[in-house]
């Protein structure tokens, strides 16, 4: 758009001889209804990408991050067929002793009240188990461990039953 010097006003000056202009408004166009999809039936069973005929069920056990169905074990690396699968457990683990922390209060507070007699309550320990236990599953090449944080002997005991439940599913 330009304007003539002379018109204070700013009056537009005419448009250049060109095309004419288009239809005014919008474009009609009709609406497109897509069709309707066809009905997938029921939902196939999920399948292991390599292995076609393994059928992938709900968890029986898990340990750590390692999940174990009837048929597979899966893993943040992958799942492999449960059958010939390896299983290894391996304790890094210890006992320590320390004294538990309401003797060290109890010491602290009672010495302006037993003279000092309170600080034998320094003497008293309490076992700590700290560590993890690695729990290794092979397969043919393939190899997973995980680490799992134990804070007492139950914890390790439990993680050997559900480690000798699942070689003993492996084995069927």
């Amino acid at each position: 758009m330009t304007f003539p010097p002379d018109d204070p006003w700013g009056t537009p000056a005419p448009a250049p001889p060109g095309p004419p202009p288009g239809p005014v408004g919008p474009r009609l166009v009709p609406p497109q209804v897509p069709a309707p999809a066809p009905d997938p039936g029921p939902a196939p069973a999920p399948r292991l990408p390599n292995d076609p005929t393994i059928y992938v069920g709900p968890v029986i056990v898990q340990i750590a991050e390692i999940e174990i169905t009837s048929t597979v074990v899966r893993t943040p690396a992958g799942d492999v067929p449960l059958a010939r699968t390896q299983w290894q457990v391996n304790d890094f683990w210890v006992t320590q002793r320390r004294t538990p922390t309401w003797a060290k209060i109890a010491g602290v507070a009672g010495v302006c009240f037993t003279g000092g007699l309170s600080l034998l309550l320094f003497l008293v320990k309490e076992s700590v188990p700290q560590g993890t236990v690695q729990v290794t599953v092979t397969n043919g090449p393939w190899q997973y461990v995980a680490r799992v944080p134990v804070h007492d002997e139950r914890d390790v005991h439990t993680i050997n039953q559900q480690v000798n439940y699942v070689r003993s599913l492996a084995a069927l």
